[in-house]
């Protein structure tokens, strides 16, 4: 199989040209920035460039994108050229070179205003139908290519899926001046209940999303760690989540404790992947009950993947 990997450079894309390479995939990486799993330097803006790297592929997994911290460093027209033009002309080729499925790395971001805990003061359970209300021009632009993906679908019939991801990169919290008192590994370990998705479970999912795109034709699917959760515990959690998480783990204190940790005293929302598990057969290995194993043995709460991969940052230094 010829796959393309648009932003081969960045996180998920080194992942994901890793693991293709691994099972013995023709991989074609394209990025801006050179790296070792990057063998077409280049912009999805450059539709020449599109056109003869798209020659022959099975599949298109788009990566490439401008991020939200790059909010504070671009401008609103930089996140149009890139997130929504540049999908857009990669659509283009892939449709012109019928490719036989496209997936779409989107995110749970694009939920935006709608992810804060609603006038009932629950938290929030996140599904794909829950309706987004973007916060910013990173939100918006990926909405838009979500829509453009699946006008694609409809209008040419090119396999599409759409795989909005929670947060997976090694990097601080971009939030972390809210968070006294907690580590980088403290907060990620508790965003496993909620948030996070680690990025060899990311990287599964886009297997499987390949070969279910072509029966889909076109979906979304919520990609994030399985919650210990149900949605009887949201008018609780916003509270006491400390608590709640004591109903699935009676002990998870007494290891936090050993690290110096602490649980947040309050969760406003819960990712929840229970259609990719369902549509996509997807089962992520990846969740708290797993970091509290990881913890314990001395390791990282992130995978093995994700500490070889390590910190690239957003910006250029």
């Amino acid at each position: 199989m010829k796959i393309v990997v648009t932003g081969s450079s960045g996180h998920l894309g080194e992942a994901l040209v890793r693991r293709f390479k691994a099972r013995g995939d023709e991989v074609i990486g394209l990025d801006l920035l050179p790296s070792a799993h990057t063998n077409v330097v280049g912009s999805i803006l450059d539709r020449d460039l599109l056109d003869a790297t798209l020659q022959s592929a099975d599949t298109v997994l788009h990566a490439a994108t401008l991020h939200k911290p790059h909010v504070a460093t671009h401008t609103k027209q930089q996140f149009i050229d890139v997130n929504l033009q540049g999908t857009q002309a990669l659509l283009e080729m892939a449709i012109k070179h019928h490719v036989g499925s496209f997936v779409f790395t989107s995110t749970t971001s694009t939920f935006g205003h709608a992810l804060s805990p609603n006038s009932t003061k629950s938290a929030v359970w996140v599904t794909e139908d829950l309706i987004p209300i973007p916060k910013n021009i990173y939100g918006i632009t990926k909405i838009a290519a979500e829509d453009l993906c699946q006008l694609a679908s409809q209008e040419h019939n090119l396999p599409c899926v759409v795989l909005k991801t929670s947060r997976f990169f090694p990097e601080e919290d971009d939030m972390k001046h809210t968070l006294p008192g907690y580590s980088q590994d403290n907060i990620k370990a508790i965003e496993f209940l909620n948030r996070r998705v680690d990025i060899t479970d990311v990287v599964s999912a886009h297997e499987l999303a390949i070969e279910a795109a072509k029966e889909l034709r076109f979906d979304k699917f919520i990609v994030s760690a399985t919650t210990p959760f149900a949605e009887g515990d949201l008018e609780s959690l916003p509270t006491d989540a400390p608590a709640v998480l004591k109903d699935s783990f009676p002990d998870y204190d007494v290891v936090f404790s050993s690290l110096g940790w602490k649980m947040f005293q309050s969760l406003g929302r819960v990712y929840v992947n229970q259609r990719a598990r369902e549509k996509l057969g997807w089962e992520p290995r990846h969740n708290f009950a797993e970091v509290l194993e990881r913890v314990q043995g001395g390791l990282s709460p992130l995978s093995d993947l994700a500490s070889v991969i390590g910190e690239k940052g957003y910006h250029r230094r």
